[in-house]
């Protein structure tokens, strides 16, 4: 090669570098716009349309009692994942303990917790749940996707797992994500 076609390559190439960073960030820079705009509380399931994993746990507050997925047929209801240590389930219970006393199922999963601190929150909190399933190992929790606490599925009447919510239920997370969902499966005529 001619030395003086070879330094002008080499200044292409150094030019060309330069380059590479604002190519990386034109790349980049949609997919963090992207990603920016979502909702975090709105992250999918892959369990949407499936039905609740089998399981069979006992129940945190019914001494002897082994409890399945049979829990949620012939109703529409919610799966409340919930654990002591979560500060969030703290400032979501109370609207948990509004939705029960308006009629809506809700059931529990008390996810990697211990049972006596979980049974002494629901007496001095209040038991908003129908039943509450005890998953100390996490292992119902893992099957369903979760990612901590609190997670919140919309369940349909055959156990078809129809919504989910990542984060603190509460009246505009109800009313966005759930309410109309929840009231269409109630009259399964008008789906």
């Amino acid at each position: 090669m001619v030395p003086g076609c070879r330094a002008a390559v080499s200044d292409a190439v150094t030019r060309l570098k330069l380059f590479v960073p604002l190519l990386a960030f034109a790349v980049l820079a949609p997919l963090l716009y992207w990603g920016l705009g979502r909702d975090p509380g709105a992250m999918p399931t892959a369990l949407k349309g499936k039905p609740i994993p089998a399981f069979t746990l006992p129940s945190l507050t019914t001494p002897d009692a082994q409890l399945d997925q049979a829990l949620f047929a012939g109703q529409v209801s919610l799966l409340n994942v919930w654990a002591t240590w979560c500060p969030s389930c703290r400032i979501e219970h109370p609207y948990l303990m509004h939705l029960a006393e308006q009629g809506v199922p809700v059931f529990g999963l008390n996810y990697k917790d211990e049972g006596e601190p979980a049974r002494r929150w629901l007496k001095d909190l209040g038991n908003p749940y129908r039943e509450v399933i005890f998953d100390a190992s996490g292992r119902l929790g893992l099957d369903l996707g979760v990612f901590g606490a609190p997670e919140t599925y919309l369940v349909d009447s055959r156990g078809i797992v129809r919504a989910r919510h990542v984060g603190v239920l509460d009246e505009r997370v109800w009313q966005k994500e759930f309410a109309a969902l929840y009231q269409s499966l109630q009259n399964p005529e008008e789906r």
